[in-house]
């Protein structure tokens, strides 16, 4: 079989040797047929979780990317394709870095990769809002959008680089070969700086973004006070393509539909420009991820022949903004900050008249009390300097366009931000995206240790009365176990909470929600999202994010065994096929990272010891 259509399996110990479509299947072994390529489930039974996952990655296939669902999400979603490409990349690496390619094929000029990349053959009323909605190919023609290809034209969260690393690192060779990274990665660095300095938009280093959809728990109660400022679209402008596959009880009200829709409708009628619009939300779990993709392109870097320090250090002055602007001591957690709310500007929080009524009063002093000094500390100190040398003569013409692209979207996004509030307010409602922070290898210990706490306590209840995390509190004014992002648990929430606590110690409790993660995608039938205290499933099944990273945990090897493994370089190259190797040490530890080897020759690895967490291991709301 030819190696760039071969799709590999593992199981613990063991790899399952690649064969051809004529050769017969090893005894014991199941299969799944499609074009070209097989997938192999050795000595499982029919039925199997592994053999079950792989099928819905194979029936929400298009050829060229995964729709989430073909039902409810019949289109490319950003982050659902990242988090895809990193459980693909453990059955096809190909396919992994063809969802990729194809999402960042639609990338808009001014860096933003947009939130959906639409099917043309798929009908306008089967999903709205519609390509016809965003007009992108005419409404972001200033921003660059792509004249070939529809898109919406808001974001979702940056996660696309850690997949790149991932899908990298599962076969090596195969991507030295396609150019995977070395195409990839201006386009990544691009996506970077959009946010870096066109979505900061409170001054302080971190990115805002502009809509709800765009931070992915769509229908999240910590966006009912920023929206609340929003007049809603008149109820017969548009109609609800979702309420044609799910109970009205458990998706967003029409009063908050309308606001989203008259959000979007007044950014593409302003050319897609940022920082004109009402809403303007720093949210920590996106700006996580964010952090976590620097960590992941400075790996990129390194393995294109550049330093990568440059990004490292970026990274951990992103994480020490994060901590000083989001974060609450007395809390316990991170809050999102509604950079125009508050009382104008003097970083007091939202009392608790309506928005939760659990004012922290003077709880975020510490937190805020210099948050004006970060805006410096950021993320621009060293743009320059993150631009190596090392890279190719293609990527460092890349890099030099993108430079005169970056001076000016830095003076637009500056520009209109400074005639607006920078300082905005804590918004009180916890969210699970508060938690997610834990994914950061440079987070303070003690800040650590205590979202540990948060995350077992009575507001999340991981480890105790919930089965899985939920993406709001127990305990809040607003939970609902149903209802979008204001209760239910999410596979992609809790899979990187089951990272981070890894990545911090905690082995026992990462082992209990890796097995509780496993059980509920089992007995829900890869739901979209669950009941966070029975796992009852909601929304669409064989979702496609559940599936893929239901895989990656399946990849996971036992604690007993982690140490041995991690030293291990696990790729067995074969005269016509390389077996790839999952991401054991995700987010378990920080190392160093050796000086930089020759990738001249495909056929001769040097064993990489990984700078960061994130080199070897790592859909959201309504979703507009």
């Amino acid at each position: 079989m030819d190696r760039t259509t071969q799709l590999t399996i593992r199981r613990t110990g063991t790899t399952a040797p690649a064969r051809t479509s004529g050769s017969p299947a090893p005894p014991g072994s199941h299969e799944i047929t499609h074009s070209g390529a097989h997938v192999y489930d050795p000595d499982r039974p029919t039925g199997s979780l592994h053999l079950r996952a792989a099928r819905v990655l194979e029936g929400n296939w298009t050829g060229t990317s995964t729709v989430p669902s073909h039902g409810l999400y019949p289109h490319q979603w950003s982050w659902d394709s990242a988090f895809i490409a990193i459980g693909l990349r453990h059955l096809s690496p190909l396919r992994a870095q063809t969802e990729l390619e194809t999402l960042l094929g639609a990338q808009w000029g001014d860096g933003r990769i947009p939130h959906i990349v639409f099917n043309p053959s798929v009908p306008l009323d089967a999903y709205f809002p519609s390509p016809d909605f965003w007009r992108s190919s005419t409404a972001g023609r200033a921003a660059g959008a792509p004249r070939t290809v529809q898109t919406s034209g808001i974001v979702q969260p940056p996660v696309h680089a850690l997949a790149a690393w991932l899908v990298h690192q599962a076969d090596p060779g195969l991507s030295r070969s396609r150019s995977f990274l070395s195409r990839m990665y201006p386009r990544l660095a691009a996506w970077h700086r959009y946010l870096l300095h066109r979505r900061d938009l409170g001054g302080g280093g971190l990115a805002s973004v502009v809509h709800p959809w765009e931070q992915g728990m769509d229908n999240s109660p910590c966006w009912d006070a920023p929206l609340s400022r929003v007049t809603p679209a008149a109820p017969r402008s548009f109609r609800r393509a979702d309420l044609d596959h799910g109970s009205a009880e458990d998706r967003p009200t029409d009063l908050d539909y309308g606001r989203y829709v008259r959000l979007a409708t007044d950014y593409r009628d302003g050319g897609y420009a940022d920082g004109a619009g009402e809403f303007a939300v720093e949210d920590p779990a996106f700006n996580a991820l964010l952090i976590a993709s620097e960590h992941a392109l400075a790996a990129i870097a390194q393995e294109l022949g550049a330093a990568g320090t440059a990004r490292h250090a970026r990274a951990e002055r992103l994480t020490a903004a994060l901590v000083e602007r989001l974060w609450d001591p007395a809390e316990g957690m991170f809050f999102c900050r509604d950079v125009y709310g508050g009382d104008g500007g003097d970083g007091e929080s939202y009392g608790g008249d309506g928005y939760g009524g659990d004012a922290r009063d003077g709880g975020e002093s510490g937190a805020l009390g210099s948050e004006r000094r970060s805006s410096e500390s950021g993320a621009h100190g060293s743009e320059r300097g993150s631009r190596s040398g090392a890279l190719a003569p293609e990527q460092r013409s890349t890099e030099s366009s993108a430079h005169a692209s970056d001076r000016r979207s830095r003076q637009s996004g500056a520009h209109t931000s400074e005639q607006r509030s920078r300082t905005g307010a804590l918004i009180p409602e916890r969210s699970v995206a508060g938690l997610l922070p834990l994914i950061l290898p440079a987070l303070p210990r003690d800040i650590a240790a205590t979202l540990v706490r948060t995350a077992g306590g009575p507001h999340f209840g991981l480890g105790g009365v919930a089965r899985l995390a939920p993406s709001y509190d127990l305990t809040g004014h607003a939970f609902d176990p149903h209802r979008y992002w204001r209760g239910p648990a999410w596979f992609n929430t809790n899979w990187l909470l089951e990272r981070g606590l890894r990545l911090h110690g905690e082995h026992g409790r990462a082992e209990e929600l890796r097995a509780a993660l496993l059980e509920t995608a089992d007995t829900s039938g890869f739901a979209e999202y669950v009941d966070p205290y029975t796992g009852e499933a909601c929304g669409a099944l064989g979702f496609s994010w559940t599936a893929a990273l239901t895989l990656d945990l399946l990849h996971e090897p036992a604690r007993a065994d982690q140490a041995e493994r991690a030293d291990r370089v696990d790729r067995v190259d074969q005269s016509t096929h390389v077996v790839s190797h999952p991401g054991y040490r995700a987010f378990d530890s920080v190392h160093g990272t050796p000086p930089h080897t020759s990738h001249a020759s495909h056929t001769t690895h040097t064993p990489h010891t990984p700078h960061s967490s994130f080199e070897t291991g790592a859909k959201g709301g309504d979703r507009g």
